[in-house]
């Protein structure tokens, strides 16, 4: 794989963004920050940890790196190779030696989705050494002190195949993160919605719970916030609220014929 084909973005933050704490997650990671700890935040799909992550880089005036992770993403992806650029090769930082070298926040999305070569690499950055070892290069980069490095995963998909190791969990700073309460979550569906209906946001707040229900009983997951905030703006444009839930919701939670038809049956009995 080539390292312009790993999913990256890279940002400085310039305006604040939008985001409701709903705990002391804000302090806690400011604090980690500042003592040099990385930071784990693990919660269900679409409970806002990648918002999080914008508005602490935003807070703490770094740029982020956030790299989507996935089934083929090495650590080699990570930290960089030579590549054959005009007749030369030439040796190409990955995102991890990036952000690690402009001490940069690094997000690495869904972790327990890479490969588990890349727990070797991320070790060494975790614990009191700080040091990125660069094996192709034969340099040992030393981290200053503005690095971050931030991972997340969700819980839920856990298995025996899928899941982080303790050696791994036990050199990070744990954040938990799950849907905000019912007022918290109205706030949400109406800032990110403009000009959503407030008895149609507390609606909507209503159905997700009880989608949320049905984890377990035929949904591996509920509407995430995420997801209800689709619904609104579908909502602010002129869809009307059965139908937007309906392909904003229950499509894209499941296939299941059965499934579907109960979600369809909680949205017609709320709107």
């Amino acid at each position: 794989m080539s390292i312009q084909a790993i999913r990256t973005e890279e940002n400085l933050v310039t305006e604040e963004p939008y985001y409701e704490p709903i705990g002391d997650e804000i302090e806690v990671f400011a604090a980690a920050y500042r003592n040099q700890l990385p930071v784990l935040l693990k919660g269900p799909t679409g409970c806002g940890k990648t918002r999080f992550v914008e508005y602490m880089g935003w807070h703490l005036c770094r740029p982020i790196i956030t790299v989507a992770c996935h089934d083929d993403l090495t650590a080699s992806d990570l930290v960089g190779r030579y590549l054959v650029k005009g007749g030369e090769t030439v040796w190409v930082d990955g995102p991890l030696t990036r952000a690690a070298r402009n001490g940069c926040i690094c997000y690495l999305d869904e972790i327990v989705e890479a490969r588990k070569d890349t727990s070797v690499v991320i070790h060494p950055l975790c614990d009191d050494r700080r040091l990125l070892p660069i094996e192709k290069l034969g340099e040992l980069l030393r981290i200053p002190d503005e690095f971050c490095l931030t991972i997340s995963y969700n819980p839920g998909y856990q298995s025996v195949l899928k899941d982080l190791k303790q050696s791994t969990r036990q050199r990070f700073v744990a954040l938990e993160f799950d849907y905000p309460d019912k007022g918290t979550e109205q706030m949400i569906v109406e800032n990110e919605a403009q000009g959503i209906d407030r008895e149609v946001a507390r609606h909507l707040i209503k159905f997700g719970a009880m989608t949320r229900n049905l984890k377990g009983g035929g949904l591996d997951e509920g509407a995430s916030t995420r997801l209800l905030v689709n619904a609104a703006k579908l909502i602010v444009d002129g869809i009307a609220p059965v139908v937007a839930t309906d392909t904003a919701v229950a499509l894209a939670l499941t296939d299941d014929i059965d499934m579907l038809k109960a979600i369809h049956e909680l949205s017609r009995s709320i709107f």
